[in-house]
């Protein structure tokens, strides 16, 4: 019990600080956050669209963010490594607080999500699914869904090429939950296949095109030996 007990402990602390980080870095566009244990102490990787903002001038800010998370959430010698995202719009997280931030403006939810659909699949997703929950037209909570191309539910390829972000739109009316979910534009699902013709298959696969050996033939055995 008391291994597990740890177990909690140490996931809510690192969901604490994924919150955390989200609102001191929404600005810089957070992107997604990796907590790993080293010899050396606690090493934290943070995906903004703009490194910039979070590291500031001279270092300032990224080492106001290294005191809190040492003190606040208790992480032993944190290192923040901070790494610009490479495309924003196939970022899900990122995606996903940029609709947010659309619908807080006051876009209507359905040109909202049309919009962000096609910006991800303009960029080279093989996929996107887009849900937004919540009081969107009345007092009645409804759920709206967008998808387009391939996407993947359960299995072996939704854990490999699906990437999931989640925000949160503040109106009026009340909160809206934002959820995008991409897939990979690399992804190599199981239906995928390619057909070569054989000098193709005989570069990827020599063993099964080596010509049979010639036969050898034999000398009559006389009678007698």
């Amino acid at each position: 019990m008391a291994s597990e007990r740890k177990f909690v402990a140490e996931n809510v602390r690192r969901v604490l600080l994924k919150e955390y980080l989200m609102k001191e870095v929404s600005r810089a566009g957070f992107g997604g956050l990796e907590v790993q244990r080293t010899p050396m102490g606690t090493r934290v990787l943070l995906i903004t669209e703009r490194p910039g903002l979070v590291i500031g001038r001279r270092g300032q800010t990224i080492k106001n963010l290294t005191t809190v998370i040492e003190d606040r959430f208790g992480f032993e010698n944190p290192q923040i490594e901070v790494q610009e995202v490479k495309n924003a719009n196939l970022n899900a997280q990122i995606m996903a607080e940029k609709l947010a931030f659309s619908l807080e403006r006051g876009w209507h939810f359905r040109r909202a999500g049309h919009s962000t659909v096609r910006r991800i699949m303009d960029a080279g997703a093989r996929g996107c699914h887009i849900i937004v929950a919540g009081k969107l037209t009345g007092q009645r909570h409804r759920t709206e869904k967008f998808k387009e191309g391939y996407i993947k539910f359960c299995g072996e390829p939704k854990a490999n090429f699906i990437t999931r972000g989640y925000a949160v739109a503040k109106l009026k009316m009340g909160v809206i939950g934002v959820t995008v979910e991409i897939m990979d534009e690399n992804a190599k699902l199981p239906a995928d296949i390619s057909v070569c013709n054989k000098t193709e298959a005989a570069a990827i696969l020599p063993d099964l095109f080596v010509a049979p050996a010639a036969p050898v033939d034999e000398e009559p055995v006389e009678e007698g030996q």
